[in-house]
């Protein structure tokens, strides 16, 4: 995959952060750091649209039924033998 040069600004704040984190060896660079960050951010993305997803899906199944948590129960204990 092929890379694309960017220039950033950071805060004095922001920028002692991300040297801190270099400096406690989690990073080697800046840009290691950022990409670890979007990489992150883009699995977190991807979590939720699945539950979205998941949400959407249970509203559209239908109406609620009660749950009977001690039958529930019971029938994992049958299943697990």
């Amino acid at each position: 995959m092929g890379t694309v040069r960017k220039t950033i600004t950071l805060t004095e704040q922001q920028d002692h952060w991300v040297k801190a984190q270099i400096d406690a060896g989690h990073y080697t660079n800046d840009s290691e750091y950022i990409r670890d960050l979007i990489r992150r951010e883009q699995e977190r993305s991807f979590e939720i649209e699945g539950i979205r997803a998941a949400l959407i899906e249970g509203e559209a199944s239908g109406e609620p039924k009660p749950f009977d948590a001690a039958a529930f129960k019971q029938r994992m204990r049958s299943a697990n033998g």
